[in-house]
């Protein structure tokens, strides 16, 4: 079984009203949109990502004849339901935002239309996947900014939360901007561009640095980077000199070097002047270790000669913010508008849709947060995706993603695409949203 793919990856609850909304004969057409409360504190956007793993599950969704024996053999659910859950399929629509759209707190990114069990029983998953996927572009997106011209490479996955978490994360920073990654899956997957190095314990497996060194750039002489930070920095990058003499005598090229200890502005400065100084000008430094948009801010901003940086960590687990208070709600059944009114988790009732307005250079000004059906000048940003449980159009390749993802960012404003927290932007809620949110709630209030 695939775990990724499984439709009892979801939580209890789901199946539970399943069977309960089966008892009822609640089999009617339900909308689910897809959004986050609020940004998390010190973000001023978010990135949208994660819609290609929701379209592929969606289209997919089906119970095995293992996971049908199970659930009749759990003592939880009655066996003529479980029947019925053989011949489930996803049969509904989705309009979403496409992957690599900035977007901000209260706007729906993805919705679902479907008859109410199916709509339901996907609700877990999705989040799982938008949520985690939304994180990590969007803390990759920071880094990108932070670092502007520079080679940004996904170190993460060995600390990731499981194997699909670095696969995704992967995925999801190279699509906000990140020039590769060091998993090789993910370049297999999705073409990803991969790099990488070496570890230390290489380095000590020698007797000699030097040697170590010289037996990597005959192994690969067309891709080698050398880790000099093992026992002394600066002392291995004055012995590469001659080192890369002797080996460009041999038509090897040493293409860069990496640090990943230490004081990465200082050291990279000392091992400049090193290889400059030794005819090596050409050599790039690499730097890795504990990584995050602040540092590589800083590092950019003092002018540290690096060339590209290996974020991990702080940015496959968005370690300063590593959640989303986002949510999957109910807004519409059988016709009518549904609206959550809980303390702090209130929700807008119905089908929605954002437009957004933008200047004479094609710079996003606002927002407008509306119903559907009232069409508004600017862009409408939910598109459709699937119709009859089938995409509309064949995916885009994931570098056309992040061409867009790209594109989308450069058309932010100037004090959102920093790391300080600046003025909200912009979101106003249309007189007809409101309205009708005043009508479910008189409509609430009397059949109360």
């Amino acid at each position: 079984m695939n775990a990724a793919t499984s439709p009892l990856l979801t939580d209890l609850y789901q199946l539970s009203m399943l069977q309960a909304y089966r008892d009822q004969g609640m089999d009617g057409i339900a909308v689910f949109e897809f959004f986050v409360r609020k940004l998390p504190a010190g973000r001023n956007f978010l990135v949208a990502a994660g819609l290609e793993q929701v379209l592929d599950f969606l289209e997919n969704l089906r119970f095995s004849a293992d996971e049908l024996f199970w659930l009749a053999d759990c003592g939880r659910f009655r066996r003529d339901f479980v029947d019925e859950l053989a011949a489930l399929r996803f049969a509904g629509e989705v309009d979403a935002m496409p992957e690599g759209t900035p977007f901000f707190a209260d706007e729906p990114i993805l919705r679902v239309v479907a008859t109410l069990p199916q709509a339901q029983l996907v609700e877990t998953r999705i989040i799982n996947l938008l949520q985690f996927q939304t994180l990590v572009a969007s803390k990759a997106a920071r880094c990108v900014l932070a670092a502007p011209g520079k080679l940004l490479v996904d170190f993460g996955l060995r600390r990731a939360h499981g194997a699909e978490a670095g696969l995704l994360s992967a995925r999801a920073s190279y699509l906000a901007g990140f020039g590769g990654t060091s998993n090789v899956l993910a370049g297999k997957r999705w073409e990803v561009p991969l790099f990488g190095t070496m570890a230390h314990s290489f380095i000590e497996a020698h007797d000699d640095e030097m040697a170590a060194f010289a037996h990597f750039a005959h192994s690969h002489p067309r891709a080698n980077t050398m880790l000099i930070d093992t026992y002394d920095t600066e002392a291995a990058a004055a012995q590469l000199v001659p080192l890369a003499a002797r080996l460009a005598q041999e038509g090897i090229a040493i293409q860069a070097v990496r640090i990943d200890s230490g004081d990465l502005g200082a050291h990279a400065r000392r091992v400049r002047a090193i290889l400059d100084g030794g005819g090596l000008g050409s050599v790039d430094i690499f730097a890795s270790g504990n990584l995050d948009e602040f540092r590589l801010r800083d590092l950019v901003a003092a002018g540290a000669p690096i060339d590209g940086f290996g974020v991990g960590t702080r940015m496959n687990t968005s370690a300063d913010q590593p959640y989303l208070d986002c949510a999957y709600k109910l807004q519409e059944y059988a016709g009518r508008p549904r609206r959550k009114r809980s303390e702090g988790k209130a929700t807008w009732p119905g089908r929605k849709q954002v437009y957004r307005s933008v200047d004479a250079a094609a710079r996003f000004v606002a927002d407008l947060l509306t119903t559907a059906d009232d069409a508004q000048p600017g862009e409408a940003l939910l598109q459709p995706m699937m119709r009859a449980g089938r995409r509309l159009a064949p995916s885009p390749q994931l570098t056309q993603v992040r061409d867009y993802a790209a594109a989308q960012l450069a058309r932010l404003p100037p004090a959102l695409r920093s790391l300080d927290a600046a003025p909200a932007y912009p979101i106003a809620v249309s007189a007809r949203l409101r309205e009708l949110a005043q009508a479910v709630d008189r409509q609430q209030r009397q059949a109360s």
